[in-house]
């Protein structure tokens, strides 16, 4: 999915920094102070020392006389540049200070903001194009705030304060200055336009760049197993070559760019210095507010300043590039902060709950009881209703897209206690019906409620909170392998997880791990086998102690017998509970409650295992082999 670029990222990234203005305020005034030397200083030291030489010459004064007064002014020069030098390392320090403190909370605000978002804006954007926004993205504004910025800063503060002195000394001799500026800056406008365009779609292309070196890196193993090893490097050739198409082009402009405006200052520092020697040739009258008039007291200062402003000028057109993909990262890092929140509007809340004279009561510590506390608007009014595990579709249709609906009319009955499986063909909306339990996405039409609630009054925290979920695709994290089993609910105990292990089959081959449940698992678990993980999964899940679990394909990765003592536990995980299982060995559904298939998203069939087979219709064709889960 494409994404335009943030609205107004100028106005939104100052509004950003001057947020932190407190940090700010010191940095700048180091700046203007360093700046304010290196500027004023040379230039008016300069014409001080001429005349003084000047007037030596002119009155026949000598050295020795001249020289007290030269002195006085390397002394004040000695001063104000230690002032420079202090307020250059003070400035150093704190750009880091402010820098690296404002990246910080834009990260932090960037991944909690992340962390809201729906797994709709997952399922569309590749996970190496959304790392880029915290490597590529970010580093680039990183340049611009630490670099480009304190520059640009610092060319207007000087380009000021040398104009100011200009015009105080000869208004004629400074607007020849700002005549060649103009030149200057006409053709850092041409040029640097043409580099920034290119520069932006190089941000853009780094992004793609690494999703693609990602999606590799993941598929690693299937590429070897298809010998693709050769579509691989086409695929990346093609994303690389549109990077390297950016890039060359966007450089070849921003190298074009320097040589020009050098070349423009000598031009302007010959005009400036054929100028002056005929405003003394003929005698001009000088216009300024020092009263001077032209002489080589004059001249020779514009001569340096000249030199200086065109300086100034240039230090600037290196920095449009880095402005340029800091504000295409910023703009692209805003639209992340812009994209729509997961909305949530629902107030049943789950707590802990016990009885108390026959009636269900919130309790103040955990218990084994849970119970959704339903605030009534109408009058104010709180009830508790015990989870038991019931849900229910009535006339539920969903597309991911509001064009493409991809399940009809869905109804179906979880009673507490009941095992629930889904079969059919791949696409047929299996793991979607799932999906739509946990409000990863919300129905077009219909209802679904949960012990008679709709699930859109219940807090999606408390939804999921109430619901074990073993997925297809096993995901581990980086820890110990206690910490991945206690993922499931933070407060449990080392015992808990051990028992919750126990029960999923786990805990004789962690036994046999180097360090037993303190084994450090890498974050995808490459140290296990797959059934490993996938048992690692389930344990997690029966140490969360929900009253409804969803097995999505749960014993997939699980060897024939590995899968008997799994089912074992599974047994004991389910009993008393709600239990939704997409399965493809029909096998391991045989003792379900109710056997739902789909086909093409809608229910087709529905019965008990020994129903469906008299019934002699697809379920039929599929356990006797005569129709495959294609």
């Amino acid at each position: 999915m494409k994404r335009k670029p943030a609205k107004g990222t100028i106005k939104r990234l100052l509004k950003m920094l001057f947020g932190y203005f407190p940090k700010l305020l010191p940095v700048i005034i180091c700046l203007i102070i360093i700046n304010a030397v290196i500027s004023a200083l040379p230039s008016v030291f300069q014409q001080k020392v001429v005349a003084v030489l000047q007037n030596s010459w002119e009155q026949g004064i000598s050295w020795e006389e001249t020289r007290p007064e030269i002195m006085k002014n390397v002394r004040t020069l000695v001063i104000f540049y230690g002032c420079s030098l202090a307020a250059g390392f003070a400035y150093n320090q704190l750009m880091a200070v402010f820098t690296q403190g404002t990246l910080a909370k834009l990260r932090d605000e960037m991944f909690s903001h992340m962390e809201t978002l729906p797994i709709r804006y997952f399922d569309t954007n590749k996970r190496g194009d959304v790392m880029s926004y915290y490597t590529n993205d970010v580093d680039a504004m990183r340049q611009m705030i630490s670099q480009s910025f304190p520059q640009l800063l610092v060319s207007a503060i000087s380009v000021t304060t040398i104009l100011c002195i200009m015009m105080y000394y000869s208004v004629w001799m400074g607007l020849v200055i700002v005549l060649g500026s103009f030149v200057s800056i006409a053709i850092t406008r041409i040029i640097g336009g043409k580099s920034a365009y290119h520069f932006i779609a190089q941000q853009k292309y780094v992004a793609a760049t690494e999703g693609v070196v990602e999606e590799m890196i993941n598929g690693g193993k299937v590429i070897k197993v298809f010998n693709h090893e050769q579509e691989a490097e086409e695929a990346f050739d093609k994303a690389n070559n549109e990077l390297y198409e950016a890039a060359y082009n966007a450089n070849r402009y921003s190298n074009t760019l320097m040589p020009i405006l050098n070349n423009v200052s000598y031009i302007i520092y010959v005009f400036v210095a054929v100028v002056g020697g005929l405003l003394i040739e003929f005698n001009v009258p000088n216009v300024s507010v020092s009263g001077l008039p032209i002489s080589i007291a004059v001249v020779v200062p514009f001569l340096g300043m000249s030199r200086q402003f065109a300086g100034m000028i240039q230090q600037v057109s290196p920095q449009i590039n880095s402005i340029v993909m800091g504000l295409a990262g910023a703009g692209r890092i805003f639209a992340l902060l812009d994209e729509e929140s997961e909305t949530d509007n629902g107030y049943v809340t789950l707590v802990y709950a016990k009885e108390e004279n026959g009636e269900v009561v919130e309790s103040d510590v955990p218990t084994r009881m849970w119970a959704w506390k339903h605030p009534h608007q109408a009058d104010g009014t709180i009830t508790y209703t015990k989870v038991r595990g019931d849900v229910r579709f009535f006339d539920v249709d969903f597309g991911y897209t509001p064009e493409k609906i991809v399940l009809h009319n869905i109804t179906l009955y979880g009673k507490p206690g009941q095992k629930i499986a889904f079969v059919g063909a791949t696409g047929a909306g299996k793991t979607t019906i799932t999906n739509l339990i946990n409000r990863f996405y919300d129905i077009e039409d219909g209802k679904i409620r949960y012990d008679g609630i709709n699930i859109n009054k219940i807090r999606k925290s408390a939804l999921r909170r109430s619901l074990g979920i073993v997925l297809q695709d096993t995901v581990l994290f980086t820890g110990t392998v206690m910490d991945n089993i206690r993922y499931g609910r933070l407060d449990a105990t080392d015992e808990e997880c051990i028992a919750a292990a126990k029960l999923s089959g786990a805990d004789s081959f962690i036994r046999h791990l180097p360090e037993g449940y303190n084994t450090m698992l890498d974050g995808d678990g490459s140290n296990l086998s797959q059934g490993q993980c996938q048992l690692l999964a389930i344990a997690r899940a029966a140490v969360e102690d929900p009253p409804v679990m969803i097995l999505d394909e749960a014993t997939s990765s699980i060897d024939t017998r590995t899968e008997q003592i799994v089912q074992r536990g599974m047994d004991a995980l389910m009993e008393g509970r709600t239990v939704f299982v997409i399965a493809h060995r029909l096998s391991t559904v045989k003792n379900s409650n109710v056997i739902l298939v789909l086909d093409q998203g809608r229910v087709i069939e529905r019965g008990t295992h020994e129903e469906l087979l008299a019934m002699k219709g697809q379920y039929y064709q599929l356990y006797t082999g005569a129709f495959e889960l294609e």
